[in-house]
């Protein structure tokens, strides 16, 4: 009988229901323990939030794209890809394509043979799979229930982070953080099923609540929001969490950084045929925006763009996604990819970003020419997290 290697489940028991001896867990397996070597490979990396943990300053995401367009062997060739090229930290979700994204993602880790240790995996519990009253939202039951059932699909006995994928205001927040609490500290079998606990697409005052109920209780607060953030979004993870970043330290896990493909120059001259816009359902109405004048508004932003990132020698979008990477409340950026070409022209943003010096960020701001404004103080100077002017 073979047992599990570090950090996976061995898939002919029942992770839902693991043996009691959590022991198994831990034991090295008989397949080879030869792993494929983690070289970071030029990868800048940056803290997660107040954390010890250190993430990737990109990594990978599976939305849409692993597990859903991309599916078998070209899962594996994307991973082994970034992996290969210092990204080392994989997002994913228990709804992403009905699970079947963890499903993807663990199996190719597994494949791949990857030393768990050298890995950052995060995935995020709201919307289970199935359609019972508990099967969604954020009850103790379903985040201890989600996360469990999230780690069979991964095939993994723990995750890096957890995320609330979104805040579930039908549940007390003491309930929320206590759970989470739960996942972080106990888990099953005196065996953690997450190190770390974060938000997604929460607002500034329910992140602040989260904070509030942890100290009270003497627990840990939620260490990094995953939130939209790109060139053509900015109010809420530039504003909004301004006084978060000061008082907590908190750091963003970005997606979007593209804007869905908009900051490429792809829809520049209407929607390609087999583009997000065009196949995608939920993209559809955003398309149709393209014409209006908001949307050509957009459109001649991203052209000058494209001439700014052609002066670097450069392309939109590893200027796009650079840009956001530069931010110092970024922790990673999250990329999606199709295909391993795309993930590797996505990391060349790794060589523009030394480039874009003070001078080139004021040529990008008088283009977008929609940085939010600060909050007022009155004259008052700003003080950080540690009461220093």
């Amino acid at each position: 009988m073979t047992a599990p290697k570090l950090g996976f489940f061995d898939s002919s028991s029942d992770p839902i229901h693991p043996s009691p001896c959590p022991e198994t867990c831990l034991r090295t397996t008989t397949m080879s323990d030869t792993h494929p070597t983690y070289e970071t490979k030029g990868m800048l990396f940056r803290r997660l939030g107040p954390s010890g943990l250190r993430v990737p300053l990109f990594s990978l995401g599976g939305w849409l794209t692993l597990g859903g367009s991309v599916i078998g062997d070209p899962v594996k060739e994307i991973i082994k890809t970034a992996f290969e090229n210092g990204i080392n930290m994989f997002d994913t979700a228990e709804d992403y394509e009905k699970g079947n994204s963890e499903r993807e993602m663990g199996r190719a880790i597994k494949e791949l043979n990857l030393r768990r240790t050298d890995l950052v995996i995060s995935t995020k519990i709201f919307w289970g799979p199935r359609d019972g009253p508990n099967d969604k939202g954020l009850s103790r039951k379903h985040i201890i229930e989600g996360t469990q059932e999230s780690l069979a699909r991964l095939q993994l006995t723990y995750v890096d982070v957890i995320f609330a994928h979104r805040c579930d205001i039908t549940v007390p927040m003491e309930e929320i953080v206590r759970a989470f609490n739960y996942v972080i500290e106990k888990g099953w079998a005196r065996f953690n099923l997450a190190f770390y606990w974060g938000t997604s697409e929460w607002t500034a005052q329910q992140i602040e609540e989260a904070h509030h109920v942890a100290t009270k209780l003497n627990l840990i607060a939620p260490i990094a929001e995953q939130c939209k953030h790109n060139m053509l979004y900015r109010e809420r993870p530039e504003k909004e969490y301004a006084s978060l970043y000061k008082k907590y330290g908190l750091g963003t896990t970005a997606f979007s950084a593209l804007a869905a493909g908009m900051l490429t120059g792809k829809y520049n001259d209407g929607i390609p045929e087999g583009s997000r816009f065009a196949t995608v359902e939920m993209f559809k109405s955003r398309a149709a925006t393209l014409a209006s004048a908001e949307g050509l508004a957009e459109i001649a932003k991203v052209k000058e763009i494209t001439k700014i990132a052609h002066s670097l020698d450069s392309t939109p979008t590893a200027l796009a996604l650079a840009w956001v990477a530069k931010n110092p409340n970024t922790s990673t950026v999250i990329l999606g990819a199709s295909s391993p070409q795309q993930l590797l022209e996505n990391l060349k943003a790794l060589e523009v970003l030394p480039k874009m010096t003070d001078e080139v960020m004021e040529q990008i701001e008088k283009v977008l020419d929609n940085k939010p404004e600060p909050h007022p103080t009155y004259g008052r100077p700003e003080l950080d997290r540690f009461g220093r002017a």
